[in-house]
């Protein structure tokens, strides 16, 4: 009687259909600003009046990474962490696409960090994307800027919103007070540009930070380091805001801890994923990894390192094993453990600029500090890269702090796409219907304990192309990860995937991870007759997701949908 009913579990979960393909989010016609009753009337502000808030998005940090961090380690103690925080798809553009808006990537219609275009549907990522689909008016920044809020950015903001030297600069986008973006140029630590600019701004300024040459000193060249620029540029809107009798948001988006993406780096011997001199290994020093010693960091710390694929192969329709899509590119165990020590070292940066920045803001500023998805390094028999929906790759770090945030961990299970709804309710609005998250301020303040259960997450499979500054390190094995929906609980990940890469065709297989076995993905229990109530109870969850992907762009999100996390 088990395996029969673990088999109808299974049948009818496949036969719902797999999600993930590429379907565009209805296109704005044209772009426009959403009308004021879509917003809500503005309540008054439950908090402190002028509630400052700073939120800092990271690059590639998997959780993990935190334990090296002094100032985080002392945000966390003073403020809210949450272990369970989940991404809604694990690469950089389309999860700071849901950041922005508070919606899911079929809502935004931002599946790639890439538009790959020309295709029949149009752009399906990037910045084209992101633009063509309404989402620059759905931003939250809009929001707070029309409630009168001063708004800041400055950083890494979305793939393909570039400059080239010589050419067209990109146009500013509506919601922002103080426009700051860092362009791509400065994956590779040194020699990039900045636009300074506006919201409206006719001609944004665009300017070129030099590198130092090779005979500067470390001191330097660290003055010119992409990090410190930016850190430099973030402290300076706090302290000419600070005595705003208007509340300020400001958004900062370091580039650590990606890789470069230039082949070589800018200066000799500069590793892959670069951090500042400073925090580099010298004689006599084995770099600078914050709370621990780099030498004790190696690939030995990452659970599912060198596990055997063979029992992580997806299920077929009919129970039998599917076609593992998975590749057998783990680095050899130097590299990986290179990779480890490198991200450990650029996040000292940041670090740094978290100290600065909480200095210069003072005790009633809020802080949300979190990452824009985790990375792989070598587990799940993958190579160095993201796009999975395992625990390396969509659980990121989640810490926040604040005049009246009840200090504490919290095991709820929240999403990213929640930062946009508790930013609103921060500010006394409430969140267009159009939202997914939910705010997480009740929680935050301690006026009622958070039950959330579970998140979701979806994935679209795209040829990576050679703009896509993932490829750089992870080469083709981002292709080979296929498009899926998932449902990530406490105890429990339920992936269904699309083997069939064509947009037509479907082939669906399951994968399902029972976390109260073994802390990771170690194996596929979907067809274990032991784990048929876990995959009753994600099965039904991913069921009511799949009745809700309907809902695009700026279309209201029905309540039945909104709580499905509960």
């Amino acid at each position: 009687m088990g395996v029969r009913t673990c088999a109808v579990l299974l049948a009818a979960l496949l036969t719902a259909g797999c999600g993930g393909s590429v379907e565009p989010a209805r296109p704005a016609d044209p772009p426009r600003v959403v009308a004021p009753p879509d917003r809500g009337e503005p309540r008054p502000v439950r908090q402190a009046p002028d509630p400052d808030v700073v939120l800092v998005v990271m690059d590639d940090v998997p959780a993990w990474l935190v334990d090296t961090m002094p100032e985080v380690r002392r945000m966390v103690r003073a403020g809210a962490s949450y272990e369970q925080a989940f991404v809604p798809d694990s690469l950089c553009c389309v999860s700071r696409a849901s950041l922005l808006t508070g919606q899911y990537p079929h809502q935004t219609g931002v599946r790639t960090n890439t538009a790959n275009t020309p295709n029949p549907v149009g752009p399906v990522g990037g910045w084209e994307a992101f633009e063509a689909y309404g989402n620059l008016e759905r931003s939250v920044n809009v929001a707070l800027q029309e409630a009168g809020w001063t708004t800041g950015f400055v950083g890494k903001y979305l793939n393909q919103y570039e400059y080239v030297p010589g050419g067209e600069v990109p146009p500013v986008p509506p919601g922002w007070t103080s426009w700051q973006p860092v362009f791509g140029s400065a994956y590779d630590g040194w020699d990039f540009d900045v636009m300074s600019a506006s919201s409206g701004d006719a001609l944004p300024l665009v300017e070129h930070v030099d590198a130092p040459p090779e005979w500067a000193t470390d001191e330097e060249k660290d003055a010119a380091y992409a990090g410190k620029v930016i850190a430099d540029r973030a402290v300076d809107f706090v302290r000419d805001h600070e005595d705003d009798r208007t509340p300020w948001f400001l958004t900062v988006a370091p580039y650590a801890a990606h890789s470069r993406v230039g082949p070589v780096g800018h200066y000799p011997g500069d590793p892959g994923f670069p951090p500042a001199f400073r925090d580099r290994p010298a004689p006599g020093r084995p770099g600078n990894c914050g709370l621990v010693d780099c030498r004790d960091l190696s690939v030995d710390d990452l659970p599912g390192w060198g596990d055997d694929q063979a029992d992580n192969a997806p299920v077929a329709a009919d129970g039998g094993t599917a076609y593992q899509w998975r590749p057998d590119s783990t680095p050899n165990a130097t590299y990986g453990t290179s990779v480890v020590r490198s991200q450990a070292q650029m996040v000292q940066s940041i670090d740094r600029m978290l100290r600065r920045l909480r200095e210069a803001a003072g005790p009633d500023t809020w802080f949300v500090l979190m990452s824009d998805n985790g990375i792989h390094v070598g587990q799940h028999g993958l190579g160095v890269g993201k796009g999975t929906a395992f625990d390396t790759d969509i659980r990121v770090p989640l810490v926040v702090t604040g005049p009246s945030v009840r200090a504490g961990t919290r095991t709820s299970v929240v999403s990213t796409l929640d930062i946009a709804p508790t930013l609103e309710d921060l500010a006394g609005l409430r969140s267009p219907r159009y939202r997914s998250g939910t705010s997480l301020l009740p929680d935050l303040v301690g006026r009622r304990p958070d039950r959330r259960q579970f998140a979701f997450v979806e994935h679209t499979w795209a040829s990576t192309l050679g703009v896509d500054p993932d490829a750089s390190y992870a080469g083709g094995t981002m292709d080979d990860i296929p498009s899926y929906v998932a449902v990530r609980s406490r105890d429990g990940l339920l992936v269904r995937y699309d083997l069939d890469p064509s947009v037509e065709g479907v082939d669906p297989a399951l994968e399902l991870y029972d976390y109260r076995r073994v802390g990771w993905e170690r194996r596929n229990v979907a067809a274990d007759p032991a784990a048929r109530g876990l995959l009753g109870r994600l099965s039904r969850r991913l069921a009511l997701f799949d009745a809700c992907a309907g809902v695009t762009g700026d279309e209201p999100v029905p309540p039945s949908c909104r709580s499905l996390s509960r």
